[in-house]
């Protein structure tokens, strides 16, 4: 992650146990038995021709045949079971219509799908959607988090000082239960690479857990928001953050510190649910012992077998500063007993000064959640030369690989920062298919026999200047989540048309302070257009359809059983699209910057709402956040100067939005 020197109508599906006559090959997310989730009568079947400034383009896909049936799953009530609630916490059901209407972890489910069973909002009404109520946090700053909701109450975590709001859904206008505060460090802000956001929470037998800015993770009490206890698990004066949203494993609370920027040694921690102590600790540079490395370990690529490549990859002692941080996404596959997470890019910036591999920075593990051992490690990017962090979303899937008639294969679909989509076999971590998914100049194509990336030497870093390198630093896809959907059987992708000029430059190491090494200006990509919406194919290995923005897609997405996939822009709007065709239902502007995950949930009342925050921020939004671009064009290492018009059409903001059918 770069610096930023910010130091201030249709009937609802029928879960079947098998496939109901579909019309494409029967697919099914990971820890569920839902071959094919199709209703019939439902596709508009129509091509799209839509324009670059907010429409799609493609083909429909063609109608698929099932017998319809009644969504179950009751309205969400203060009553509901606690065992149901822990069902739903462990990840059951990731792709089922039977949805209790929750959301209760930061992707809706370990399968990291966000994909939602309720189907009340669908393609034919979707376009009366209105605003249900609005709560602001009270904070400016990036929002990047998805709220939360356990029973009746709705949870969010704000950017720092990462207040957590407990909302009360049963009454009218959501009324406000509690606020938590954590009470940081003051001086945490100084060592926030990319704002000071914050990614969601996650919830687990009557408790909330999040990390804070400065490095500690907590545990509130979901019913009255007490502190139930808060562990120190970084050190700011070493430039350790904290600010992805946590995952509950099998008791264990899985965090990672980010800082790659700082010279950070990077890392994933797993806390005990119930005391908040430390149950293991990987680190991700150094000697195998510390990664946790063992007999166990076997990785898809020979050339990774080797002994202690946490050292032997990089120069000296550079190790020791490496970055390989976690600020992103963890899935997990309770069949495999797997954890899947990626590892953020090396430090420092600069490659010349860090030559080798530099293992495991911008890598994916597949970890025993109990002890922390890695089963099998790839790295995405050997010597990131152009801050292509490792650290996006894994879905894992179970699709048939090889088109109509093959039998599902588990499988982990990652669309990933350095503009390629892999598709690989989750239990052995081998690429099956690894396809460009926008324009990618810096490498011709991943070798699937090596893995590694075919270089384009005229895009090389260092001590010198690259130009026209695709994607930019913030990747073809950055954090910002996408959604897959058990009914098209298609991932739905925010996403950026981003590229740049790169030069490395000297840098030198001071603790706590930014360790970064490099000049960078970014530019919109072919086209014109900074920011794309797009459906993608995993099993054609092809874009189904594309909506083309003025500004990077920065905000996360959400599908559902109505067919229709929701996200927001940074010029302020809130979108809900058919899932099929790209075709836009409806928008709605609101009154900051959108770069928030979208969620859906049931109400105490029955019905069907969708929530979003909105406040710009982060990364992106950071030409609205006072830096001058046109002084400096390299100011927060590039992105500014892409986006310096932002200030036009949004302002700094804190609001949640909540909308619903009349």
């Amino acid at each position: 992650m770069p610096l930023l020197l910010l130091r201030r109508a249709c009937p609802a599906p029928r879960v079947t146990d098998g496939p109901a006559r579909p019309s494409r090959p029967a697919l099914r997310v990971a820890g569920t038995a839902v071959l094919a989730l199709l209703v019939a009568g439902c596709e508009p079947g129509t091509r799209d021709e839509r324009s670059a400034t907010g429409g799609a383009t493609g083909a429909a896909a063609p109608a698929a045949s099932a017998t319809p049936g009644a969504a179950s799953g009751g309205a969400a009530d203060t009553g509901r079971a606690a065992s149901r609630r822990g069902a739903l916490a462990q990840g059951g059901g990731a792709g089922s219509v039977d949805d209790d209407g929750q959301w209760t972890m930061p992707a809706k489910n370990y399968s990291s799908t966000r994909f939602s069973g309720l189907s009340e909002i669908n393609t034919s009404n979707a376009k009366e959607l209105r605003l249900a109520w609005t709560f602001s946090t009270g904070v400016l700053r990036g929002h990047e988090a998805a709220p939360l909701v356990v029973g009746s109450t709705m949870y969010v975590v704000t950017p720092f000082p990462n207040y957590l709001y407990a909302i009360d859904l049963a009454q009218p206008g959501g009324a406000m239960k509690w606020r938590y505060d954590p009470q940081q460090t003051r001086a945490a802000p100084g060592v926030a690479c990319c704002d000071v956001v914050n990614r969601g929470a996650a919830y687990a037998d009557g408790t909330i857990f999040y990390n804070t800015l400065d490095a500690h993770t907590v545990a509130v009490d979901a019913e009255t928001g007490r502190e139930k206890w808060k562990t120190k698990l970084g050190d700011i004066n070493r430039g350790e953050s904290m600010t992805m949203a946590p995952l509950v494993v099998k008791g264990k609370v899985l965090v990672g510190n980010s800082g790659g920027e700082f010279g950070i040694r990077g890392w994933l921690t797993a806390l005990d649910a119930a005391t908040g102590k430390i149950a293991w600790r990987a680190y991700h540079t150094g000697p195998d012992s510390a990664v946790l490395i063992g007999a166990s370990f076997d990785p898809p690529y020979a050339a990774d077998k080797k002994k202690d490549l946490g050292l032997t990859t990089w120069n000296a002692e550079q190790w020791k500063v490496g970055g390989a941080g976690v600020w992103g996404w963890i899935s997990y596959d309770p069949e495999l007993d797997l954890i899947y997470y990626g590892t953020s890019n090396p430090g420092v910036w600069n490659p010349a000064l860090r030559p080798g591999d530099n293992k495991w920075a911008s890598s994916i593990f597949a970890r025993d959640p109990d002890t922390g051992e890695a089963r099998w490690a790839y790295q995405w990017t050997p010597h990131d030369e152009h801050d292509y962090d490792g650290i996006n979303e894994n879905l894992l899937l179970e699709l048939p690989i090889g088109g109509a008639g093959s039998p599902p294969r588990r499988v982990l679909v990652r669309p990933e920062r350095n503009g390629f989509i892999y598709v690989m076999d989750r239990a052995t971590g081998r690429i099956l298919s690894a396809d460009p998914y926008g324009p990618v100049t810096w490498a011709s194509r991943i070798d699937l026999q090596t893995g590694r990336p075919v270089l384009n030497a005229e895009k090389a870093t260092g001590n010198r200047l690259a130009r026209n390198v695709c994607p930019a630093a913030p990747g073809m896809k950055d954090w910002q989540p996408s959604a897959f959907s058990p009914r098209t059987g298609w991932l739905y992708l925010p996403y950026n048309n981003l590229c740049m000029d790169y030069e490395g430059t000297d840098a030198s190491y001071i603790a706590g302070t930014p360790y970064v090494g490099a000049r960078v200006r970014m530019y919109a990509g072919p086209g014109g257009h900074r920011g794309v919406f797009a459906a993608w194919d995993p099993v054609a290995r092809r874009k189904v359809w594309e909506i083309k923005e003025n500004f990077p897609v920065w905000s996360g997405a959400v599908v559902t059983a109505g067919d229709v996939v929701f996200y927001g822009t940074m010029d302020r709007w809130f979108k809900a699209v058919n899932a099929r065709t790209g075709e836009v239902l409806w928008q709605t502007r609101v009154g900051s910057g959108i770069i928030g995950q979208p969620m859906t949930y049931r109400g105490p009342d029955g019905k069907q709402y969708v929530a979003v925050l909105s406040g710009v921020g982060g990364w992106a939004g950071a030409a609205a956040l006072g830096l001058m671009p046109d002084k400096d064009p390299n100011i927060g290492l590039g992105f500014p100067i892409a986006v310096k018009d932002l200030p036009e059409h949004t302002p700094q903001g804190g609001m949640l939005y909540v909308y619903a059918l009349p």
